[in-house]
């Protein structure tokens, strides 16, 4: 069934469909992550790996995965969401047996940089498949709900890959992803295509490479400066390529005429000011769950499985409202949930920066947890719906790729900086030291969490009508355009 718009209605068979593939697809990206945490010292074990090569068995799928979801949004807008949807599935469940069947670390680091790519493509066109196959009055549902079924994945994911590690082998870790993926092509064909008609066929390769290049000399100085020093020339190196190749690929795509981030966009302030907001809350979000956990286990004296368990009711929260969150945006308008939710996670995470030795979970970290995911659950699927809004539909599959490549974005410097500048530098495992560099990183990460309401506040609009940019052509002039 679709609506007088053309778009399908919430709930009908096909949109059904639509949200199973689209979820199911973009788990495999999130499960990936989680478990393959959980298999690290395993891993480390059998292939005799040390702890820089475990890093870059996280970071090399990490950085990858960031630095072509630009080109993945892309694509899918010029060649068609579902098809490049579709490659991206497949591209990762052949990377993913690829790492299976690693024989040594440098090879399974490899593999996973190419499994990265895969998720690049599948990533923003799972966002853009629903923006562009709802009606505009059931896509803040659609997007609610897609948000919290892969709040399931999330809970899964733990104990998924745990039970995987410890009753079978490391590289079932791997192996479980061709099964899903097979699934995840069967149920594409019941998805519409989409795609924008008016789209170059020329793809921005000189931006892609600029972009990677930036985004990794970044990540390596930033993760190489805590043990090695400012001075290091593994930091300097790293941190000059980084700078210079991110001065230029802004360069590039001011002057590109098929540009793979249309700066453009950016003229419109609800973009802007979605995409820095997005910024400032996953680069919270993501020290905060870093530090958490480390600190459970290491400083609160909790075993791994507790310290895992521990955020769960985040997750669950995430679940039961999105859908209902993404609805009530839709009617209210964003910036109120955009405003709230986000002051409702710094006052929580100032909650959690009071742990110490034996802190008992109910009292010192389950009113935390749960106020987070108030908190995230008022945020996640507004935020999301007005990144995708806020362009045109031609370029959903871009805005999608931008979102996503902002918070991948913000979730790598936020672990490489926020260590450094908390103070814990390499005694991660040292209670005396990690206890204070908590509360540092907590505090930190309050304040950005409080930072992204505010700016919601001054500059999201208070409808979703408002979101919506003027006609493309009012995107490419020179003057700025703000919302009202």
């Amino acid at each position: 069934m679709t609506a007088t718009d053309g778009g399908l209605v919430f709930g009908t068979p096909q949109g059904r469909w639509v949200l199973f593939a689209t979820v199911l697809g973009s788990a495999l990206a999130l499960i990936d992550g989680t478990v393959v945490t959980i298999a690290l010292p395993v891993i480390g074990r059998e292939l005799h790996a040390g702890t820089a090569a475990l890093q870059w068995t996280i970071n090399g799928y990490a950085l990858t995965l960031a630095a072509f979801l630009l080109l993945g949004g892309s694509l899918g807008d010029r060649l068609g969401r579902r098809r490049v949807f579709r490659v991206g599935v497949v591209w990762f469940a052949l990377a993913s047996l690829l790492c299976g069947f690693a024989p040594d670390i440098r090879l399974l680091i490899a593999a996973r940089a190419l499994q990265g790519v895969g998720g690049a493509l599948l990533t923003p066109g799972s966002l853009a498949i629903i923006q562009a196959s709802f009606s505009p009055d059931d896509r803040g549902r659609a997007i609610g709900a897609w948000s919290g079924l892969g709040g399931i994945a999330g809970a899964l994911a733990p104990f998924l890959g745990g039970w995987i590690v410890q009753v079978a082998s490391w590289r079932w870790v791997f192996w479980v992803n061709v099964p899903l993926a097979v699934i995840v092509v069967a149920a594409l064909r019941h998805v519409p295509e989409s795609a924008d008609a008016d789209a170059p066929a020329h793809l921005d390769i000189a931006g892609t490479i600029l972009g990677a290049v930036g985004l990794a000399g970044l990540t390596l100085a930033f993760t190489a400066w805590p043990t090695r020093g400012a001075g290091d020339p593994a930091v300097v190196g790293p941190l000059v390529v980084g700078v210079a190749a991110a001065v230029g690929f802004l360069a590039v795509e001011g002057r590109a005429s098929y540009p793979m981030l249309p700066l453009q966009l950016f003229r419109w302030r609800p973009f802007s000011a979605v995409n820095t907001a997005t910024f400032l809350v996953y680069a919270a979000l993501s020290g905060i769950f870093f530090f958490l956990v480390v600190t459970l286990q290491v400083v609160c004296g909790y075993s791994p499985l507790a310290a895992g368990i521990a955020p769960l009711p985040v997750t669950l929260l995430l679940l039961a409202l999105s859908s209902r969150v993404g609805g009530l945006a839709t009617r209210i308008g964003p910036r109120l949930p955009m405003t709230v939710g986000p002051l409702v996670c710094a006052g929580s995470v100032a909650l959690l920066a009071r742990l110490g030795p034996d802190a008992p979970y109910v009292s010192a970290v389950l009113p935390g947890v749960v106020g987070l995911g108030l908190g995230l659950a008022l945020t996640v699927a507004p935020l999301t719906s007005v990144a995708l809004s806020a362009a045109p539909d031609h370029l959903a599959g871009t805005a999608s790729g931008v979102n996503n490549a902002v918070a991948r974005i913000a979730s790598l410097l936020a672990i490489a900086v926020l260590p450094l500048v908390a103070g814990v530098g390499s005694q991660l495992t040292d209670p005396a030291t990690l206890a204070p560099a908590h509360r540092v990183a907590m505090l930190i990460c309050a304040g950005l969490m409080a930072a992204g309401g505010l700016l919601a506040l001054v500059a999201v609009p208070t409808s979703m009508a408002g979101v919506r940019p003027p006609p493309r052509s009012a995107l490419t002039q020179p003057s700025s355009a703000t919302a009202e």
